[in-house]
């Protein structure tokens, strides 16, 4: 078989792994903030993401090491492993929408952003939301990895350390992300939007391959020779983001569970409310209203940084896309709550007057 096909065929033998891993392995059953249509029920999900990753990794790092493939596999074929994923993750977002109820926005933007809300398997087992986002996590980091060994192959003792602590810090932020799987059944993803070529292609394609972009434009390259400080400061402002966006992403979680949790026994929860709502608006949420998209960003400006090429504009390509992606979105989640909660909202604006930035904007 032409190489190259193998390459292209590669994504969808490793998505199918996943996908057997997650239906197979013992999973955590929990109920979830987004709601059944027809009962109004909270959803049920499976959550195993965590497991799942590091068995899919580790399957890969076996083969590797009994010599089935090479270390930097990915990488020597990663146009054609991309073209297979953009293929897969086109026909996945046309599928989910054949079939599914119009909502009157017309084809191009159901196509874009999803006609099903929350697609689940009969009985649950699968749920197309968290799937996609267990495939796009454990794909990125089975690419970072082989991107970053192709370094180390090329460059020895001379390999970047910038390159080893990108992907690094990379490995916590997914390692984070599984390990709080059930927080996120409480984000806006989950509970807001809907599947389609954004969510879909998005996971499928754009978060596994577009997330590794900095390492697309260094990892054939000498090491900038950056120093302990520099990498330290890049260091510094990823856990600041870090810290941002899980505490404020728990903080919410927590009290969305118990309105009367004290986060971290420090934060009181303070909150504008009605007679039937309330927002709350202390500790991480007294800051700005999305103090979460400015973690975010801090993060992916952190993991643009230690790579060391700061004239380069693809690693910078990442942060990029985070404030193209979250400035809009908090226009259209400010759209939604407003509709939503009407004066309360527009109470919650005037006690918390910034919309991601405190004291800027």
């Amino acid at each position: 078989m032409d190489i190259e096909l193998i390459g292209f065929a590669a994504p969808w033998g490793i998505y199918a792994f996943i996908l057997a891993l997650h239906v197979l392995v013992p999973a955590h059953k929990v109920r979830g903030y987004a709601r059944h249509p027809e009962t109004d029920e909270p959803l049920g999900y499976r959550l195993n993401g965590l497991p799942v990753m590091l068995l899919t990794v580790g399957a890969w790092a076996g083969a590797c090491r009994l010599g089935w493939l090479p270390w930097d596999w990915l990488w020597t074929h990663r146009w054609s492993s991309l073209a297979g994923a953009f293929t897969l993750g086109m026909l996945f977002s046309i599928a989910i929408m054949v079939g599914a109820p119009s909502t009157g926005r017309g084809v191009l933007v159901e196509f874009f952003l999803g006609r099903r809300e929350n697609p689940q398997t009969p009985g649950g087992r699968v749920d197309a939301k968290m799937f996609l986002y267990l495939v796009g996590a454990t794909m990125l980091a089975l690419n970072l990895l082989s991107f970053a060994a192709h370094h180390v192959l090329v460059f020895g003792s001379a390999a970047s350390l910038g390159v080893l602590l990108h992907v690094a810090l990379f490995g916590w932020f997914l390692l984070d992300y599984l390990f709080f799987e059930r927080v996120h059944l409480y984000t806006y993803d989950l509970f807001a939007e809907r599947v389609g070529f954004k969510l879909g292609w998005g996971c499928l394609t754009f978060y596994p391959y577009f997330y590794s972009v900095g390492l697309w434009n260094v990892a054939d390259q000498p090491s900038p020779e950056r120093g302990m400080l520099w990498l330290s400061a890049g260091a510094i402002v990823f856990f600041a983001g870090w810290m941002l966006a899980r505490g404020a992403n728990m903080q919410k979680f927590f009290f969305k569970l118990d309105p009367s949790h004290v986060f971290l026994g420090i934060f009181e929860p303070e909150t504008v409310q009605d007679r039937s709502q309330a927002l709350l608006c202390s500790g991480f949420w007294g800051l700005s209203r999305h103090i979460n998209y400015l973690g975010e960003i801090l993060m992916a400006t952190g993991l643009a940084w230690v790579l060391g090429w700061p004239a380069a504009l693809g690693p910078w390509m990442y942060p990029l896309y985070y404030v193209l992606l979250l400035v809009p979105r908090e226009r259209d989640d400010h759209r939604r709550c407003a509709a939503k909660y009407g004066a309360l909202w527009e109470a919650y604006c005037r006690r918390v007057r910034y919309r991601i930035i405190p004291g800027v904007y």
